[in-house]
């Protein structure tokens, strides 16, 4: 007997709405992790931020599952309702979050909620497909079939979307993009299902209208970013970039320029000499006449800059993760005038790979005489790895036996127990450490962990000429007043990262 709800479909067309299948499981994943990265760029903590989004989506799918068990007539109706509904909200997600962030205080109920919608109307997908289908194909091979497929499209959405959307398309277009896809998912439907539908021609122009509008909202995606940004940002936005890594924004105003990834200030061009000779040159005076240096992040080439000043130098190696950085280093005028060319320069060799597996897996043989840390701040795991006792061991192990180290380290001032857990993780991986800090105005209190792994005595060697460092400043900065003084801390390893806990709850209090 056949079902009223299925009519008289052709079996021939089941494989042909299989491939929605696969189209509408890419498209929902790749929402889930707009949402995740959208969030993790805005809020920080990206495991905090993925983990809370996977769950609520999924919750919300089982929700959606659940739903579609009292959706009893015209079900094919139903489904292209659905991916319309799917198309408009999933789309929109991306703009609506970067709009809450910018508008208003209420961008975790907007995440949330938009999560909690979307994870719903994708659960309510598969069941219907498959309620549409089971008497076309046997229950046993529809089952596998559907699932296999929903796999293989969660597969291949979350291999496009780190190495092809994020670079090429950012967040709000790829958003957008798979929202047309699920209108012309419902569209296609139309076509597959004609003789289960009723009111086709105004299915398929209801299913056109939400194609022009997010056809639109894609060719206008970068200038509704930018527009966006600037809400976000108080100077003029004068570069802006997705890498696969990270957010790339440049900004201009009050005759200096800002650089900011994910969010967070690198640096500011009035003051970012202050951050940059500190944290290069009490290393060559502690370590003088190095011959081959090592520079950790530091993609901006200003660390750079200062190490080339020291005349003795013959080698400089730079790993940085980030491609994109490296060239906007190299190429865009403001950034080459700022840096000096410095990574043009014959010396330097720029190696863009994850500086934990670089330095696990080279194999020359030179060690570094001295080696500079310029990470950012550990407010992820993924970056707090670089900040463990697993990396300064890797690092020990290339570096020459009265090598120098230097690691940005955070505030002493704004998050005193980040600050010295990274002190103490580094003697804890075989180091003796020299603690010191300045003033940089656009951070308040910075500080610097001078390491090495034979004895070391406070730098007491002759700085080149300046902008602000002196042999007078220098001796000044290993001085902590009370409020700065060291204190114990649990060491940061690999498999407990007790330091991106601290550096956020510290950083929490003045946000």
């Amino acid at each position: 007997m056949v079902d009223p709800q299925v009519g008289t479909e052709e079996p021939l067309k089941a494989p042909l709405i299989f491939i929605s299948v696969f189209l509408i499981a890419a498209c929902g994943l790749i929402y889930e992790l707009v949402a995740g990265t959208l969030s993790s760029y805005l809020l920080g903590d990206s495991v905090l931020q993925f983990s809370t989004v996977i769950g609520v989506y999924l919750s919300a799918m089982g929700l959606g599952s659940y739903l579609s068990k009292f959706i009893s007539q015209g079900l094919a109706q139903r489904f292209v309702d659905l991916e319309l509904a799917v198309a408009v909200v999933g789309g929109l997600s991306a703009p609506l979050l970067f709009l809450a962030f910018a508008q208003t205080h209420a961008f975790r109920v907007v995440l949330y909620g938009l999560v909690t919608v979307i994870g719903t109307l994708v659960g309510l997908e598969i069941p219907l497909l498959m309620r549409i289908l089971r008497h076309q194909v046997r229950f046993k091979d529809l089952v596998a079939q559907v699932l296999t497929l929903d796999y293989i499209g969660a597969l291949a959405a979350s291999l496009l979307f780190p190495l092809l959307l994020m670079p090429k398309l950012g967040l709000v277009r790829t958003s957008l993009v798979f929202g047309l896809l699920n209108a012309g998912v419902g569209l296609w439907t139309t076509f597959l299902l004609r003789s289960q539908l009723s009111g086709i021609v105004m299915l398929r122009v209801r299913c056109a209208v939400v194609m022009v509008l997010l056809g639109l909202g894609v060719m206008g995606a970068n200038r509704f970013t930018l527009s966006v940004e600037e809400e976000i940002f108080t100077d003029e936005i004068v570069y802006a970039k997705d890498s696969p890594y990270q957010r790339i924004v440049l900004t201009r105003g009050r005759g200096s320029f800002q650089l900011f990834l994910n969010g967070n200030l690198q640096f500011s061009s009035a003051d970012e000499y202050r951050y940059h000779e500190a944290l290069v040159h009490p290393a060559f005076a502690a370590r003088p006449k190095a011959k081959r240096v090592l520079v950790c992040g530091g993609g901006d080439g200003l660390a750079v800059r200062e190490v080339l000043k020291h005349k003795d130098v013959q080698q400089v190696v730079l790993v940085d993760l980030d491609p994109v950085m490296t060239r906007l280093a190299r190429e865009m005028p403001m950034m080459r005038e700022l840096n000096g060319g410095s990574l043009s320069d014959p010396r330097v060799k720029v190696v863009n790979a994850d500086a934990m597996v670089w330095i696990l897996e080279d194999r020359s043989e030179a060690p570094f005489d001295v080696a500079l840390v310029d990470f950012p701040d550990p407010n992820s795991y993924a970056v707090g790895k670089l900040y463990t006792t697993r990396f300064y061991r890797s690092l020990k192990r290339r570096l020459a036996t009265d090598a120098v180290i230097s690691v940005q380290s955070t505030s002493p001032l704004m998050a005193r127990k980040s600050f010295w857990c990274i002190n103490n993780t580094i003697e804890a991986a075989g180091f003796q450490t020299r603690a010191y800090h300045l003033a940089v105005p656009s951070f308040s209190v910075w500080g610097f962990v001078l390491a090495s792994p034979a004895p070391l005595e406070l730098p007491r060697h002759t700085l080149p000429d300046l902008r602000h460092l002196s042999d007078e400043s220098m001796a000044a900065m290993f001085a902590f007043p009370r409020d700065m003084e060291r204190l114990p801390t649990e060491v940061n390893r690999l498999d407990n990262q007790v330091l991106v806990h601290l550096y956020a709850a510290e950083w929490k209090r003045w946000s």
